[in-house]
């Protein structure tokens, strides 16, 4: 029976419109999962086992999780497999592993482009030093589909900002299943791996260390480093609410994480001059990711709404993901019409999406101008979110629910950390000291005042 996605039509003229939009908004900005929450007592309990058991919970997760059992000894993806995907694709995909490497490229370019470590001019007295991240860690979903772009989207900003590729750690769930039987171990049971195509992708990058675990165990398993994983400083990547979970509670005490990434969401912006084809195209892109992801369009068109909704059933009943994309957008899914364009502005500046698209004709450049909050803004009809998934240069790793209004899309920025260079000279700290020695004499930290005098003296 089809779907009736006319539920998901929010009219100005329905009874309770406020109340609908209201919702909406609550839905978007309640954040991913609070101290007292189902997700981050069950995450916590995983990664205090992780903690004290190490790889044999990580283990025991594994086959819970993802149905797979394996020995610590076999998370790890040797080298000559890595090798072996690469070697199958380039024979017998080499259209996409020419994608891969012009891909690699375009993101390369732009990261090393806007990498603020090239920037070191302060003043005499001062500077600034920049240092990669000694060991990144990056988590590749691989439940719903394989994302070997995701490999591409987290890697290569690393790469850029200086970090090792023999110091980038890659996990991923075991969800793709081979047609021979694994090699590892002496019990020739069916093991599971990570596609192909991922592992290809790490191996054209120059990255070995990449280990068929996934999840909140995974996470844990990086951040404590008390297993077969060495410990890693910072986890990046995109994930499900578990594994967001996971990163944003190592956060608090054992590694660096870039944002909260996940689940995936767009944003819609249109106007009468749209094609409700190509929102629908775009809505249904996010929406087949997982029935926790969300695509939502604004617009003050009702006509383009009503036409929006006829799209969506349409080409819902011709992409493989139907089932999960249903769920997706009648659950957190929407076709808003907003009464004018400044309250429709306003209101995606609350909502603060993930992807952001502007599908409003020859006004798309000027209304981008005025959003403040969002991931990545996508700019008029042929500039969907799958051209920053995989192509255009900025990383599709991006803060989502909200929390655009105060982080930033992954990025080479985000794999160094800066040190402060302070370098004074007798003449330079003479010409200071009576400010300095004020200034601390008032906080009555007299050690520090003294620190200065004794120098005045030499």
């Amino acid at each position: 029976m089809p779907v009736n996605l006319s539920k998901i039509l929010i009219l100005p003229s329905q009874s309770g419109y406020k109340k609908k939009l209201d919702a909406l908004r609550r839905k978007k900005t309640a954040g991913l999962s609070g101290c007292d929450s189902d997700e981050t007592k069950i995450v916590s309990e995983i990664i205090r086992n992780c903690l004290e058991r190490g790889d044999k919970a990580v283990a025991e997760y594994t086959l819970r999780f993802d149905k797979v059992l394996l020995r610590p000894e076999e998370f790890r993806i040797p080298l000559p497999d890595l090798k072996k995907a690469y070697r199958e694709i380039e024979r017998n995909s080499p259209e996409l592993l020419r994608s891969i490497r012009r891909a690699i490229e375009n993101v390369k370019k732009y990261q090393s482009e806007i990498f603020c470590g090239k920037n070191k001019t302060c003043s005499g007295s001062t500077g600034i030093r920049y240092v990669p991240i000694k060991r990144v860690g990056i988590c590749v979903p691989g439940a719903a589909a394989p994302l070997p772009s995701t490999v591409i989207m987290t890697a290569v900003p690393a790469l850029a900002a200086g970090v090792k590729a023999e110091n980038i750690v890659v996990v991923s769930p075991p969800r793709f299943n081979p047609p021979q039987k694994w090699r590892a171990g002496k019990k020739q049971s069916d093991k599971g791996t990570i596609h192909p195509a991922t592992l290809a992708t790490c191996y054209q990058l120059g990255i070995t260390e990449v280990y068929r675990i996934g999840g909140a165990q995974a996470v844990a398993a990086m951040a404590i480093g008390n297993g077969v994983i060495p410990k890693v400083d910072k986890i990046v990547g995109p994930g499900n609410k578990w594994v967001e979970t996971a990163k944003k509670i190592v956060s608090w005490d054992y590694v660096g994480i870039e944002s909260i990434a996940g689940p995936s969401e767009v944003l819609i912006i249109a106007n009468g001059q749209a094609d409700p084809a190509f929102i629908a195209a775009d809505m249904l892109s996010q929406a087949e990711h997982a029935k926790d992801s969300s695509a939502i369009t604004l617009t003050t068109s009702g006509k383009l709404a009503s036409d929006i909704i006829t799209e969506l059933q349409k080409q819902l009943e011709n992409i493989s993901r139907k089932d999960d994309a249903a769920k997706s957008l009648l659950e957190l899914g929407a076709v808003a019409v907003i009464g004018n364009m400044d309250k429709l502005i306003g209101f995606a500046n609350e909502l603060a999406s993930e992807h952001l698209e502007i599908q409003c004709g020859k006004s798309s450049r000027k209304i981008a101008e005025r959003i403040e909050n969002a991931g990545a803004i996508f700019i008029g009809s042929f500039s969907p979110v799958a051209v920053g998934d995989y192509w255009a240069g900025p990383s599709h790793t991006l803060p989502t629910e909200a929390r655009a209004k105060f982080l930033s899309a992954l990025s080479s920025n985000d794999f160094v950390k800066s040190m402060s260079i302070i370098e004074y000279d007798k003449r330079k700290l003479a010409k200071d000291a009576a400010d300095i020695i004020r200034l601390a004499e008032t906080e009555g930290l007299d050690a520090h005042a003294k620190s200065i005098k004794i120098r005045q003296n030499k």
